[in-house]
């Protein structure tokens, strides 16, 4: 991995436009904040636009109302989209086009493989296995050959590479259970957005260089990618998964937006005197050191802050 570079903000391309997109499995945590901090942060820093999307295309995962929930909570923090909320429920018909362009291009393909035929390969799909098809719904894969590796540079994690082929394999653009991937979903939308820079959790740096790869497949533009720490609870599980992910307090937003700041590695006295949102995210978007962004891990424990009451 390389030594990351910080690129000069007046030699930055016009036309920044950033994105927050959470999936509504349940409330905001301080790690969901961070992420929404910090990709709201540099798109301000840039002088660029921050949109909102729901990813609401996996309803066996999702919450009734959380949705809402999440909004709500980016509303009491000040992050407010600059353009339309979008909601991935309402966009099948893109992803529809999508998977029709790869399969009459021969880019994609029907499979009909369960995960328990997968398993010898460790989950690695590089050709179908031979079995009964009766009653089974086909998943639509992307095509990777062997050898197919993807570099990019990172703005805080530094050279990324990946051979995609070997690690991963053929990709899945649609579920057997008939719903749209996320890695499908994901990149038409940023595409269809316009959206030039993705900022968000480093659990997702593996997903990149096949969204990246999806990218090429559609003709579609690569936006400039930064990962930002992730947040874990004492025994270095994100915190989606951990009984840690309890909810910010929407009512008294200010301690965990504090807390997200320090664990992105900025001056906290550079906030400090700030006694409301409007003038928190102010001083913050003035003081952001880019340079100053850890790339690993945070330990919740070392927030410092009592998230909710």
């Amino acid at each position: 991995m390389s030594t990351r570079s910080v690129p000069n903000p007046a030699s930055r391309p016009q036309g920044y436009r950033g994105r927050f997109a959470p999936s509504p499995t349940g409330p905001l945590h301080l790690g969901s904040v961070l992420a929404a901090f910090g990709s709201w942060l540099l798109a301000r820093h840039a002088g660029g636009q921050w949109w909102v999307r729901v990813e609401d295309l996996d309803p066996p995962r999702e919450q009734p109302g959380a949705a809402q929930c999440q909004l709500q909570t980016l509303a009491a923090f000040g992050f407010a989209s600059d353009g339309p909320i979008a909601w991935q429920s309402e966009r099948h018909a893109l992803y529809r086009d999508a998977i029709d362009r790869l399969l009459a291009q021969g880019l994609a393909f029907e499979c009909f493989c369960s995960r328990t035929d997968l398993a010898k390969t460790g989950g690695i799909h590089h050709a179908c296995v031979s079995g009964p098809r009766r009653g089974r719904i086909p998943a639509i894969r992307l095509r990777v050959p062997r050898g197919s590796d993807v570099a990019y540079d990172d703005l805080i994690q530094g050279r990324i590479v990946q051979d995609v082929g070997a690690e991963v394999g053929d990709v899945v653009l649609r579920r057997a259970d008939g719903f749209w991937a996320y890695q499908l979903a994901v990149v038409v939308d940023d595409a269809d957005q316009n959206i030039t820079d993705i900022v968000r959790g480093a659990d997702l740096l593996d997903s990149t260089p096949r969204q990246i790869l999806l990218q090429r497949a559609l003709g579609l533009p690569t936006p400039r990618y930064a990962h930002l720490p992730l947040v874990v609870d004492g025994e270095g599980r994100k915190l989606s998964k951990s009984l840690d992910a309890v909810p910010v307090d929407d009512a008294n937003p200010l301690p965990a937006l504090r807390a997200a700041w320090r664990m992105l590695g900025q001056r906290p006295d550079a906030i400090a005197e700030c006694r409301d949102i409007p003038a928190t995210l102010a001083a913050a978007v003035a003081a952001l050191e880019l340079d100053r962004i850890p790339s690993g891990s945070i330990a919740l424990h070392n927030a410092g802050v009592a998230i909710a009451p």
